[in-house]
C-alpha cells in the first residue's frame, strides 16, 4: 500500500449540472423554435398569425393530446424546458460566466470551449426570447 497521495484536480461545484441544464433548456428552445418556424412555413404566414389561436402548437402532437400517448409526454417536457428556460438560462450563463473567470486553470480546456459556447449561445437565447420576435414565439407556445 503506498502512502502517497495522488493529487486530485478539484473541479467547479456544479459544473457538469450546468452544462447539462443549459444544454437542455437551449435544446427545447431550439426545438419549439424550429416547430414554430415550420409551422409558419407550411401554413404561410407570419409571426403575428401565429398568435390568433388558428395555429395551436398542442396540433402539432401526433395522434392527440391524451395520457397513453408518448408524444404527449415528450410535448409535456419540452414545454416544461421551454418555460423553465426563461428564467434558469439567464441565471445558469450568469454562473458559468463566474466559473470562466474564476476557476479557469482547474476547468479542462475542452469542456472551457464548451462552457464557454453555451454560454454565449444562453445570453444569445436571453436577448432573442425579450425581442419582439421572442415574444411572439413564446406567445403562441403558450397558447
Amino acid at each position: 500500500m503506498s502512502s502517497a497521495v495522488h493529487a486530485v484536480t478539484d473541479r467547479p461545484p456544479l459544473l457538469r449540472s450546468v452544462l447539462a441544464g443549459q444544454v437542455a433548456l437551449l435544446s427545447a428552445f431550439a426545438v419549439v423554435t424550429a416547430m414554430w418556424l415550420g409551422r409558419m412555413a407550411v401554413a404561410g404566414v407570419g409571426p403575428e398569425e401565429m398568435t390568433t389561436g388558428a395555429y395551436d402548437p398542442k396540433d402539432l402532437v401526433p395522434f392527440g393530446l391524451g395520457m397513453a400517448n408518448p408524444f404527449t409526454w415528450l410535448y409535456v417536457l419540452v414545454s416544461l424546458l421551454f418555460l423553465v428556460g426563461l428564467v434558469a438560462v439567464p441565471l445558469l450563463a450568469a454562473y458559468s460566466v463566474l466559473l470562466l473567470v474564476r476557476d479557469r486553470e482547474s476547468v479542462p480546456r475542452r469542456t472551457r470551449r464548451l462552457l464557454l459556447a453555451v454560454t454565449v449561445v444562453g445570453v444569445a437565447v436571453t436577448v432573442l426570447r425579450f425581442a419582439p420576435v421572442g415574444t411572439e414565439l413564446t406567445r403562441w407556445w403558450l397558447d
